[in-house]
């Protein structure tokens, strides 16, 4: 049996691969189960699954969770410590980091450390402390497979270039898809209007809130140009966004000999999870079978910068290196909880992170200090921002 933490279990990322483990319970055992601070819906999981552990990262919210599983198998855990604990210790075999935003690098990295394999669902660990956390993975010989629908569908297409990059897999290039949201043909003066329910409102996948307005400003898509120069070993002038509003295509590789290649499967999140659980097999994933009669036309274009100028700023900051991409991840964090809150319109996120990303000084990434430093350095900044949108 192969035993599987799930850092962020009550999320969609996490529901997922629960239902997809249940489909193969003489293969997997779930060995601990967390969440930040939904106590109900993690203990009706621990209730199903009765894992080993369950951490909640909220410590004020691990009381109310152990008074719901008093006299059941699974010890209750808290906070960084508690996260840390359960991806690294020796039942647990393969951990998926699906965390959402800077809160999940610290159990992931711990996980690289300890030699594990890492189903990548939490961007922003590459995102922050790129260099630091590759080196950790080779260092510790643990496996790295990433979940993003997009890295995913990279990597069945070019998995030689995983490890030894895109010139010397005979790749030229790496086109990454993207729906391009629910926006992506709303007026550009009527984008100041947008509620944080229709920026939720996805048009192909379920998401959480904070992803889906990162998919709706096209940040996400920023972040997985970040995420695949670390995974792929490349560069952002080597990557290509390709809007596609269909969500069929996950991403395609370009050879130099002119061929395409590109994973096609209907827009569930089961199907990378699956194809990362049981790799280099493939496993039953509940996903149907995509019927290419019922889809008929796959379109594409390019992106709109005056539309999504999250996207050059995310291009921007991983040219620059350092710290800034920490940076860029840290304002847009703030700036997307304080629009999800309505104290900011849609178009001040991107001006939240423009600002922050030219005011707070970067540094050279060496330690995981000084990324943290910048991190928090950003966030202030950020919400100084706010403030003064507000006022």
């Amino acid at each position: 049996m192969i035993g599987v933490t799930i850092l962020g279990a009550t999320g969609s990322i996490g529901v997922n691969t629960l239902d997809v483990i249940s489909q193969h319970r003489d293969r997997f055992s779930v060995v601990a189960l967390t969440a930040n601070r939904n106590v109900e819906s993690l203990a009706k999981q621990c209730l199903d699954w009765s894992p080993r552990y369950a951490v909640m990262a909220d410590e004020s919210c691990a009381g109310q969770l152990q008074k719901i599983l008093h006299g059941k198998s699974t010890e209750v855990l808290a906070g960084p410590e508690g996260l840390q604990h359960v991806a690294e210790i020796e039942e647990t075999d393969y951990v998926m980091a699906a965390i959402v935003g800077a809160a999940g690098l610290l159990p992931t990295l711990a996980a690289a450390k300890s030699g594990k394999r890492i189903l990548l669902a939490n961007k922003e660990s590459l995102v922050m402390s790129g260099q630091i956390f590759i080196d950790a993975v080779r260092e510790h010989q643990a496996e790295l497979l990433p979940i993003d629908s997009e890295h995913n569908a990279i990597f069945q297409c070019m998995p030689s270039a995983f490890n030894n990059g895109l010139k010397e897999s005979g790749v030229n290039r790496i086109l990454l898809t993207a729906s391009g949201g629910p926006f992506r043909t709303t007026p550009l003066n009527e984008l100041h209007r947008v509620t944080p329910d229709q920026a939720c409102a996805h048009p192909n996948w379920v998401m959480g809130r904070k992803i889906s307005v990162d998919s709706a400003t096209m940040m996400n898509k920023g972040l997985e140009i970040i995420e695949a120069c670390w995974l792929f070993n490349t560069t952002p002038d080597h990557i290509q966004v390709v809007l596609h509003p269909q969500s069929v295509i996950h991403s395609m590789v370009e050879y130099i000999d002119g061929s395409v290649l590109g994973q096609l499967s209907n827009p569930d999140m089961r199907t990378p999870i699956a194809y990362a659980l049981a790799w280099p097999e493939r496993i039953q994933s509940g996903v149907d079978c995509l019927n290419l009669f019922d889809i008929a036309q796959l379109d594409f274009e390019p992106p709109d910068l005056e539309r999504f100028p999250c996207l050059r700023l995310a291009r921007e900051a991983m040219q620059l290196g350092g710290t800034a991409t920490a940076i860029l991840n840290a304002a847009n964090e703030i700036a997307v909880e304080e629009f999800l809150n309505r104290n900011i319109r849609f178009t001040s996120i991107a001006e939240v992170v423009e600002t922050t990303l030219a005011h707070v000084p970067s540094h050279t990434a060496a330690t995981l200090e000084i990324i943290l430093a910048d991190d928090i350095a950003a966030r202030e900044y950020a919400r100084y921002m706010v403030q003064e949108l507000v006022a």
